[in-house]
């Protein structure tokens, strides 16, 4: 431990701050450097010296223009600036002292289980993703970037994968707003070492799968922000990159992601994309991946209307399930299990307009769904809202609406809001109903 104290370093109420907090989690270097220089008077010169970087490069960082991926980049601003290795996903730094107060305040009393305060939702959702990050620094792999040119070994490509499953976990807790950067960054950065460095053919074929893997996951950071562009560019160099890399599952989930993507635009393109992801997969595939292809197949049957195939792809994909022996699974189809299979058939019967079906099932389900993985539960609400909608049941409607609006809350998605825009049209004609007048006042208000 030292006890140099970097002029560059946050005064504690600043790092405190939401905009500040903000900022770092999504690793928005810029704003921190600006905010830095705005309210603590730390000048880009000094900041630059401090991390290494170019003056030009700190200002033009500030100004909204690049951003900072490499994480031995990150590691060093956040010793330059004191910035506590949990808030950037980093192990715990070699200055923080054991004197620190505990980074996490203990949840507050009342805020375990399902609770109707909105704000001891968010309360106790911020503390798990607090939680998730501390989790993820201490387990993740340490990986220094070759120099270019170097030859890397074929522990490189295990390692990578070892870090992206880590990585995925961010996604439990967090919406796509606050995970793109971070996603996105490993995906250039494994890019890069690709493009790069030298390797054997075998070890190329096993980077290019991860790269495969990387795109998809910060591909579908960018879908759940709302950047869809992105998110089709990503899912695209996906789908090439498991092709090269002879990756059959791997390259069948990235069609899955766009069929999911086209599916709302183009309804029959959805579902041709859909299906080329189970054949392409194969059914050879790991159980938990076909139970997920054919899930998303069933899906897009659903929003294309068609009742029959919905329920054959439902049963193909309970079937997949069950054929499961043990044997291991891709980390990336891993949370596939019986009740994400019964929330995706709520979801479906209540496209079809069935609620008779899909009520008991989306009931049954979310009665055990935690509240921390807000974004999901607030979306698998929004379902079960319409199909009481459906059934004619108003007043739960509004009260499942109302819950799935304090749980998206903070959440850094788009979707949960753009779902529950329908549940609300829909409400609006029963503006005189109690319980749904009181849901508008909440949204006004």
């Amino acid at each position: 431990m030292t006890a140099y104290e970097p002029p560059t370093a946050l005064p504690r109420a600043l790092l405190n701050r939401e905009d500040m907090r903000a900022a770092i989690t999504a690793h928005d270097f810029g704003t921190v450097f600006l905010l830095a220089r705005a309210e603590a008077r730390i000048s880009y010169s000094k900041i630059a010296a401090e991390c290494g970087i170019k003056p030009e490069r700190v200002g033009a960082l500030a100004r909204g223009d690049g951003s900072v991926t490499t994480f031995d980049k990150i590691a060093t601003i956040a010793d330059a600036l004191r910035i506590p290795g949990h808030m950037l996903g980093l192990a715990p730094r070699g200055w923080e002292t054991a004197e620190q107060p505990p980074r996490h305040p203990a949840a507050p009393a009342g805020t375990t289980g399902t609770t109707r305060d909105g704000d001891s939702t968010v309360r106790r959702r911020e503390f798990f993703k607090a939680s998730a990050t501390a989790g993820l620094a201490v387990g993740l792999p340490e990986l220094t970037p070759p120099t270019i040119g170097r030859r890397i070994g074929r522990d490189i490509p295990d390692r990578l994968h070892q870090r992206t499953a880590r990585l995925r976990r961010l996604d439990d807790v967090l919406g796509g707003g606050d995970t793109y950067r971070v996603y996105t960054g490993e995906y250039q950065s494994t890019k890069a070492m690709i493009r790069e460095s030298s390797y054997t053919e075998q070890t190329g074929r096993a980077l290019l799968s991860v790269l495969a893997e990387q795109a998809q996951q910060a591909g579908w950071a960018a879908f759940d922000a709302g950047k869809h562009a992105d998110a089709r560019s990503l899912y695209e160099a996906s789908h090439e990159s498991a092709r090269e890399a002879g990756d059959a599952a791997l390259a069948g989930n990235a069609l899955a992601f766009l069929a999911y993507q086209r599916i709302n635009g183009d309804r029959a393109a959805g579902v041709e994309t859909a299906e080329q992801s189970c054949r392409t997969a194969g059914p050879a595939a790991p159980s938990g991946v076909r139970a997920l292809l054919h899930e998303r197949l069933a899906w897009a049957y659903a929003v294309a209307g068609d009742d029959s195939e919905t329920e054959r792809a439902l049963s193909t994909a309970q079937a997949a399930l069950d054929d499961n022996d043990g044997a291991p699974q891709p980390d990336w189809a891993a949370w596939v299990d019986r009740d994400e299979l019964r929330i995706m058939t709520g979801r479906c019967w209540t496209e079809l307009r069935r609620p008779l079906r899909a009520v008991p099932v989306l009931e049954d389900v979310l009665a055990r769904y935690d509240d921390t993985h807000a974004r999901d539960k607030s979306l698998y609400l929004s379902w079960l809202a319409e199909s009481y909608l459906a059934a004619r049941e108003v007043e739960q409607a509004a009260m499942v609406a109302s819950r799935a609006l304090d749980l998206s809350a903070g959440v850094a998605s788009v979707r949960p809001r753009q779902r529950l825009e329908t549940t609300l049209r829909a409400l609006s004609a029963h503006r005189d109903v109690p319980v749904v007048a009181e849901v508008f006042e909440r949204v006004r208000a």
